[in-house]
């Protein structure tokens, strides 16, 4: 069934559309915005790589249809960013991209955890937003720390004619978004890059922010916390809808294999 609305279609629909769209230079931009998002964090949060992700770093299927780029990280899980995931999948000259950061923190703190993503379907999407670790329906003190001073901000971006609101069709996805997410669609123009760029960079800023400023979170509420933590990382990549477009070129075998590696479920064990 085709949508009526930019806004629902599916991105296999939007690649249909255009299947074709050379991505190379669209890849190169938001991998240097992804990166340069992660040394400033890891220049303030000591992380080293885990080995889970060894060998992954450069790859592609043997007919280079699909190739990516998987790099984890952890750092002390006590006390300061649990997993980090650095990657790309996709193909840069046949439109589609998926390209992401995701910063974990461990329950020492509260703080939101941190999603950035960019790709191409072949337009611009972009996703970002800051993961809630208490119920904002119930605890108002933390949405007005960590979601209220961003509402401007959101508003801003989200009445910006240039950017159509992406609807992801899985439930559990829309239900992970905060009141301050991002998720568009937008024309593949070097304007909406920039103000990509500098949306991401305010972003990382305000969070970096909240993680200097954080209060400790009482040693006896970190073992609860820590658990939702680690079903909400498990949950988030393993019912990523884009799971099902990459078992198309990988097989169901080897995305489950990639998806177990970049939700770190081995470190995940490992702390219990």
């Amino acid at each position: 069934m085709t949508s009526s609305s930019a806004q629902t279609k599916t991105i296999p629909e939007f690649l249909a559309e255009a299947p074709d769209v050379d991505s190379r230079e669209l890849w190169q931009a938001f991998w240097e915005i992804l990166t340069a998002a992660k040394d400033r964090i890891t220049a303030e949060l000591d992380v080293q790589p885990h080995p889970s992700s060894a060998g992954l770093s450069a790859w592609s299927t043997p007919d280079e249809t699909y190739e990516g780029s998987l790099n984890t990280y952890a750092g002390d899980p006590d006390e300061g960013v649990e997993w980090l995931v650095h990657s790309w999948i996709g193909n840069r000259r046949a439109s589609i991209l998926d390209m992401n950061l995701q910063v974990w923190l461990g329950p020492h703190v509260d703080v939101p955890h941190l999603v950035i993503v960019f790709g191409t379907i072949p337009n611009v999407f972009h996703f970002s937003d800051a993961i809630p670790r208490r119920d904002l329906m119930t605890d108002i003190d933390y949405l007005d720390r960590y979601y209220e001073p961003d509402n401007a901000s959101w508003l801003a971006l989200r009445g910006d004619d240039r950017f159509t609101w992406s609807v992801s069709h899985g439930t559990y996805m829309r239900a992970f978004l905060s009141p301050t997410g991002s998720s568009y669609v937008a024309e593949r123009d070097e304007s909406v890059i920039e103000t990509l760029r500098a949306h991401v960079e305010e972003r990382v800023t305000t969070w970096l922010g909240w993680v200097r400023d954080a209060e400790p979170v009482p040693v006896e509420q970190r073992a609860a916390l820590r658990e939702r933590d680690h079903a909400l990382r498990t949950y988030a990549y393993t019912l990523d809808p884009m799971n099902e477009l990459s078992k198309r070129f990988l097989g169901e075998q080897r995305v489950e294999e990639l998806v177990s590696v970049r939700a770190g479920l081995e470190q995940i064990r490992s702390t219990r």
